[in-house]
């Protein structure tokens, strides 16, 4: 194999680098008045540097193949510091074992770039497989945690797929140096996932999203979000869990439901974006959706707008976990604007923008779900009605 045929392939494969991270993001034409949609993902396995994939030698690599192969890259933890985005992704390599690379922009629509090196977490679970979807709490103690999944095999279940779901802390102060922490310990729940951390002190304690678990994939008993509280995050330990936002029958949340970004604090309440699952024919459909619950209680829904905030879309519908969107990152500027991001059928990441304002009234003003399909039409007629007065006035 000759020099030559290397740095062509090299240069080929770096040539679609360089242009998949420095392609400008533009608006689609979607529009609802909620947020605005961009044409291409934020996040892709094509925005993986090269030499993370590919062994740059000529001597032990000489057709430039692919060493270790990245698969996907998505469900990413986000935050803004110093005036710069920061998206902790979950990157899947072929051999299906995920981990967390850190991913800055100055934008937050486009420009993403991927440190040198991804996140190598203390090994501290000698059973732990697989680690994913981190959410990123700047908590009001100084610290920026990281809660995320941590996936060990089941090892008193005969089935080889079996798995076993904790939630892993660590905490950092610049997203270099990573200190990990105790798993959470949930008393009444085998397992966990989905958890995030509130960013604020509730009865001076940490607060816990949950999301209850019998097993692996089922929630089984687990009725929706949960709420507790722990003393010492360094050991944290959960003995209560209060049910907050419920799954319902014949609803977005079905099957299951989980937190997703950080909780958004507003003058109204804590607007919470999380996602939802039902079942459907094609399998298991996930999308994002809204609650707010009130600023003084946590655990109190105050306002639940009916349905979905967002669903997949075109494209957005295809990948290795098909029909999905799912959000475990938002950000929410001191200017008020709002950058929500969420991964598509577990393949890339994306980012729909909005404002503090938008997501209040949406959240505030947009009719609950009235459950019964003859309530729904209902309400829907009593909707055309107003509107249709209002035009012919």
């Amino acid at each position: 194999m000759s020099s030559r045929t290397f740095e062509e392939n090299r240069a080929k494969v770096i040539k679609k680098y360089e242009e998949t991270i420095s392609r400008r993001n533009i608006k689609s034409d979607f529009y609802n008045g909620i947020y605005d949609r961009y044409e291409y993902p934020v996040l892709t396995r094509d925005h993986i540097p090269p030499f993370w994939k590919y062994d740059m030698n000529p001597e032990t690599n000489p057709y430039f193949m692919e060493r270790l192969g990245v698969n996907a890259v998505f469900n990413s933890g986000a935050i803004e510091l110093d005036g710069k985005f920061y998206l902790v992704a979950r990157v899947e390599g072929n051999d299906r074992k995920s981990f967390f690379a850190v991913a800055e922009s100055g934008s937050g629509i486009d420009g993403f770039k991927f440190w040198d090196y991804p996140v190598l977490l203390d090994d501290v679970c000698p059973d732990e497989t697989n680690v994913y979807d981190m959410r990123l709490t700047k908590h009001e103690d100084g610290y920026i945690y990281g809660v995320f999944c941590s996936e060990s095999k089941d090892t008193g279940a005969n089935d080889l797929s079996a798995a076993v779901a904790a939630a892993g802390i660590v905490r950092t102060k610049d997203l270099k140096k990573w200190e990990r922490l105790e798993n959470l310990k949930t008393l009444n729940s085998p397992q966990q996932r989905n958890v995030v951390l509130h960013p604020e002190f509730v009865n001076g304690k940490y607060a816990f999203y949950t999301r209850p678990m019998d097993d692996f994939i089922d929630t089984g008993s687990g009725g929706g979000i949960g709420f507790g509280l722990c003393d010492d995050i360094t050991h944290a330990v959960i003995d209560e869990e209060i049910i907050t936002s419920k799954r319902k029958y014949h609803t977005i949340t079905e099957a299951k439901n989980g937190a997703g970004a950080v909780p958004i604090k507003t003058p109204k309440g804590w607007i919470h974006i999380a996602h939802g699952v039902r079942n459907t024919a094609a399998g298991l459909r996930y999308v994002v959706y809204a609650f707010a619950t009130a600023l003084d209680d946590p655990t109190k829904v105050i306002a639940e707008p009916g349905g979905f905030l967002i669903a997949p879309l075109g494209e957005e519908r295809v990948g290795d976990v098909s029909n999905v969107v799912f959000t475990n990152g938002a950000i929410a500027r001191e200017n008020g604007e709002v950058y929500i991001y969420y991964a598509s059928s577990d393949t890339r990441l994306h980012v729909a923008t909005t404002t503090i304002e938008k997501l209040t009234d949406y959240v505030f003003n947009t009719p609950k779900d009235a459950m019964r399909s003859v309530k729904c039409v209902e309400q829907r007629c009593e909707f055309i009605r107003k509107n249709l007065e209002y035009e012919n006035r």
